[in-house]
């Protein structure tokens, strides 16, 4: 069912013609970081069972660090803003290991994001979130973590911090492009303003979620954004269905999964997000952008764990 009250201002955009925005820009991906457990069973528990699990793995997580670390295994220069507790490090170490500068991300007495995964033996995934350390941003922390930034700069955001609505009113008063994978989709949603909005990476679910269509009628959901929010861009994922990007034309662009076997499904959006966004910033056609994608996001689900499962530009190519 339709989402009621939706916030869509009718704000004028930011300067950006189909996402061709230039290298000059600085990103950043203001996110969750979060400790990842991950438990490999044969078959996702349901309520009143239990069920053992063969393998349990550690992993650094969020889909922030994720699609941050996606950008820069893609090839673009990311800056990343958020929040850890003291056993928060090994968050750190991943960014900076994969090329992100983690300057701006802070320390609190506080509890780190985490995560309990299951994975059954298909691939497919069910995720429980604790928020911890991101749930505790502060107006004066999303003041700091924008000030090197302005306009022409592109932020972006996930549903998995708070005060998101007052990150992308602040970020759009500056001039930057704001692009939102508002993922998970609840309430924090509504008090956002999505027509300051340039960007959306939705799937099937979350799209379903917001225009009220099927989720197994993916033009439909296309359909509404172009009735409700035609000043963005949108790439609507589909899992093994693939994948559409329509443009501020209206112009759609269909993009098949690529097949692979299945391992561990968790950080396919992600890696999917950062390598889109690496070849819509760098102004590549956007076949090529999503053909890149798709391939990264295959390879991502072959192998275990959220951000380690990322691919290299190398390996992509």
């Amino acid at each position: 069912m339709k989402w009621k009250n939706l916030k869509v201002e009718k704000n004028p955009q930011p300067p950006v013609e189909d996402g061709r925005i230039g290298e000059s820009m600085k990103v950043l991906s203001f996110g969750s970081l979060n400790m990842d457990y991950v438990y490999t069973l044969d078959h996702i528990v349901v309520p009143g069972e239990t069920e053992s699990s063969t393998i349990r793995n550690v992993f650094t997580g969020g889909k922030g660090l994720n699609q941050s670390i996606a950008m820069a295994r893609a090839g673009l220069a990311v800056h990343h803003a958020g929040l850890v507790g003291e056993e928060g490090t090994p968050l750190i170490e991943a960014l900076e290991e994969a090329g992100v500068d983690a300057s701006l991300v802070k320390f609190l007495d506080a509890p780190t994001g985490h995560t309990f995964i299951q994975v059954n033996k298909e691939g497919q995934n069910s995720i429980v979130l604790f928020g911890g350390t991101n749930q505790m941003v502060t107006e004066e922390y999303i003041d700091e973590a924008l000030a090197g930034f302005g306009k022409g700069d592109l932020i972006l955001l996930q549903n998995e911090i708070n005060m998101l609505d007052v990150i992308i009113d602040k970020a759009y008063a500056k001039g930057m492009i704001v692009a939102l994978n508002p993922s998970p989709f609840d309430r924090k949603i509504l008090a956002c303003d999505l027509g300051k909005v340039s960007l959306f990476f939705v799937n099937e679910v979350e799209g379903s979620q917001i225009s009220g269509e099927s989720a197994n009628e993916p033009e439909k959901i296309l359909d509404w954004f172009d009735a409700n929010l035609a000043g963005a861009n949108i790439v609507l994922t589909l899992g093994t269905q693939g994948a559409w990007y329509r443009n501020l034309d209206g112009a759609r662009t269909w993009q098949p999964a690529v097949k692979t076997e299945a391992v561990d499904t968790t950080a396919a959006g992600d890696t999917f997000t950062g390598y889109f966004l690496q070849g819509w910033i760098q102004a590549m056609p956007i076949s090529a952008c999503m053909a890149r994608a798709a391939k990264a996001a295959a390879i991502a689900v072959s192998r275990e764990g959220a951000a380690p499962s990322i691919p290299t530009r190398d390996e992509v190519e």
